[in-house]
């Protein structure tokens, strides 16, 4: 009996900090900004565990019965939490209440149970050794699963399902000490009733985990979902209506295929026309393959190399007919090498030299994505862009996020590049910017390859061209130390979208 109340402890601890860090990846996951989110839900979990100790002093009658209602309880209510979550998110619900109130409910309840845990086990053990012995299963069974969160759990069975696999492993706890302690429970009948509904709802919602998450998804997004996947690094789901494909990485908007030529025209032919006789590219991100596309158009360029970090992401656009319609089947020209790496490490790594470089990142929406472009990475891209070539950066908006656009231009500028910052209308974003880097002052090109639907010499000068709304402004360096671009980020969008 003894060692199967210490083995619950572990799973005990297992299950209370993956309901911790599913909160956290959720909110950072549909609110952004990553370290606010997992800070907060962090702290007020830890505070909520210490009122839960607190409270167990209360607790003085019928120990293990308290105990298995409070393990069902913490089942029924972390299981669901992820569901639930993204359910409200999707309706328009009040998410963040919703959110810290389950944290601090859950948490209440995961601080009651090692307290009672100690109790029950009082009479096994001296004080000192029934310390040790629990904490120490306690913190085992928190290693464990901090290591298969990311690596197993969160990819391969993705939120829905990991919360309620868990909260079914507290429910089976919960029968487990009812079975120890059959003879001590007078109330057994209802708390097996208790047990088997928690079991038979949380296998239910384990079964139909892909059906909730597909109704959240249908809620999410206006249009009909051709295709869903979960990915160790984001959630890619496509869109179609009519003739438009829309691309959305972590339910932001990557692309329309009715106006994305506009954006990959603008981020591509400025610079690598500008650049004669270019023969290695070099594209960071970008593993929709779609500034490949408009790179294969130039006749000189022998080789592309395409780094980005998801291989779901550059498997998809290689492989799936709706996608490679789109990017010309570029991913698998004989030209392009595809490599799944995070791309800062990789230009640490290798030490090649790139007459194009196209940097084609998701917007700094949160710190791991800031760190791409802070002037420690434009120090890194300098080392490989050639003596006359040219890299070209996508910036934002400098419209809605104007501080921001003019952040990334001065901390390009930090690194000692010539900088020249564009704009272009795209219907599907608005106003979106671009800053061409280069060692030598750049020469706007007089010329573009055939099949161009949106760049021209003549629109050229109205691209760099920026009214009073979008003119410069004061912004700091984004340093990797302070990334004081994500905050600007922050800021900024948040008074654009509700």
């Amino acid at each position: 009996m003894t060692h199967a109340l210490l083995f619950s402890v572990f799973i005990i601890a297992s299950c209370g900090l993956v309901y911790e860090l599913i909160a956290g990846a959720l909110a950072s996951y549909l609110l952004g900004d990553s370290v606010t989110q997992f800070s907060t839900v962090i702290g007020s979990y830890l505070f909520a565990m210490g009122i839960g100790s607190w409270l167990s002093r209360y607790v003085v009658r019928g120990l293990v019965a308290r105990f298995v209602q409070i393990e069902l309880a913490v089942g029924i209510l972390g299981g669901f939490s992820a569901p639930a979550l993204f359910l409200i998110f999707a309706w328009g619900g009040a998410f963040r209440p919703t959110l810290y109130g389950l944290v601090l409910i859950i948490g209440i309840l995961v601080g009651l149970e090692i307290p009672l845990v100690m109790r029950i086990l009082k009479q096994q053990f001296a004080f000192k050794d029934l310390v040790a012995q629990v904490l120490t299963f306690d913190y085992l069974g928190a290693l464990a699963v901090s290591l298969l969160f990311p690596i197993l759990l969160a990819p391969h069975l993705g939120l829905n399902r990991t919360s309620l696999l868990f909260g079914l492993l507290n429910t089976l706890v919960a029968a487990w000490a009812l079975w120890l302690f059959r003879n001590q429970l007078p109330q057994q009948r209802w708390l097996r009733g208790q047990c088997l509904a928690a079991i038979v709802a949380l296998t239910a919602g384990f079964i139909a985990a892909d059906r909730i998450t597909a109704l959240a998804e249908e809620n999410l997004y206006a249009d009909e979902i051709v295709l869903a996947r979960s990915s160790p690094y984001q959630r890619i789901v496509l869109t179609r209506w009519k003739d438009d494909l829309r691309l959305f990485l972590n339910n932001n908007l990557q692309f329309s295929s009715r106006d994305e030529y506009r954006y990959h025209e603008a981020l591509v032919h400025p610079g690598l026309s500008a650049t004669p006789g270019a023969r290695r590219a070099l594209v960071l991100g970008g593993g929709d393959g779609l500034a490949v596309r408009e790179i294969l158009r130039y006749t000189s360029i022998e080789s592309i190399t395409l780094v980005d970090l998801d291989p779901e992401m550059t498997r998809l656009f290689a492989e799936h007919p709706l996608l490679t319609r789109i990017n010309n089947n570029s991913l698998n020209s004989p030209k392009v090498n595809v490599i799944n790496a995070d791309a800062f490490r990789w230009l640490e790594e290798n030490p090649g030299v790139f007459d194009f470089i196209v940097v084609d990142f998701p917007d700094p929406s949160n710190y791991s994505l800031g760190k791409l472009y802070s002037n420690v990475f434009y120090r890194l891209l300098e080392k490989r862009l050639a003596a006359y070539g040219a890299a070209v950066v996508q910036t934002t908006s400098p419209l809605y996020a104007r501080q921001s656009f003019w952040c990334i231009v001065r901390t390009l500028e930090s690194v000692g590049l010539n900088v020249t910052p564009y704009h272009a209308y795209v219907p599907a974003f608005g106003e979106w910017g671009f800053a061409l880097a280069t060692r030598q002052p750049w020469q706007a090109p007089d010329h573009y390859p055939p099949g161009l639907r949106f760049v021209t010499p003549d629109l050229l000068p109205t691209l760099l061209q920026f009214p009073p709304d979008m003119s410069p402004v004061a912004a700091e360096i984004n340093r990797l130390n302070n990334q004081i671009l994500v905050r600007y980020y922050e800021n900024e969008w948040r008074q654009v979208t509700p």
